[in-house]
């Protein structure tokens, strides 16, 4: 037995109301260029329209003028999607809540997760979405999750609870000890300011 190894998402697929409410949302508020569009191939009944949320990969929604948005409808039952969430500068970020506030969207103000920041808010039916920024930069030829895996490591070893500032720093650093030759013997912490 085999595994299906995965290499990142390919897209993700979202039950929408009309046409005009899910452009508005995805394009009108979170910025994604609204790239493509078609009938659904299993529904000819509904259109599948497809945007493009920064990476190059794609959200899709399946829309019909016969659904109106209902807010309350989003169910978080077991199996169900909690959120999704989609990266943003941190100059982005900086100006998430203002810009949220001045279309009146109700929102979570600024969640600090520990090595990213986070705002929530709901979309127009009702499924909350999370806007997310890290507080780091990958060393070149790393990932976040290179990172994060390392920074794990470090916190389990020092019995923190979660992942902070001083546990990325330290990962980033370990990652490119291993990963970039020296010619120094001695490559540890020293004070030229003597």
């Amino acid at each position: 037995m085999r595994k299906l190894q995965t290499q990142g998402v390919h897209h993700i697929t979202i039950v929408g109301a009309d046409r005009q409410t899910s452009i508005d949302f995805w394009e009108g508020v979170l910025g994604m260029p609204f790239v493509f569009e078609q009938p659904n191939l299993d529904n000819e009944a509904e259109s599948h329209l497809y945007f493009d949320p920064g990476d190059g990969r794609l959200i899709t929604v399946f829309t019909s003028e016969e659904r109106e948005p209902d807010s309350t409808r989003t169910a978080t039952d077991i199996g169900c999607v909690q959120h999704l969430a989609f990266s943003l500068s941190q100059a982005t970020f900086q100006q998430a809540v203002v810009r949220l506030d001045e279309r009146g969207i109700e929102h979570s103000g600024v969640k600090d997760r520990g090595f990213m920041d986070s705002i929530y808010f709901e979309d127009p039916l009702g499924l909350l979405i999370e806007l997310a920024s890290y507080r780091f930069e990958p060393p070149f030829g790393y990932t976040h999750s290179d990172v994060l895996l390392e920074a794990h490591g470090i916190r389990v070893g020092r019995g923190d609870h979660h992942i902070a500032q001083d546990h990325l720093t330290d990962a980033i650093e370990a990652l490119v000890e291993r990963s970039r030759p020296s010619l120094s013997d001695d490559r540890s912490p020293k004070n030229p300011y003597r």
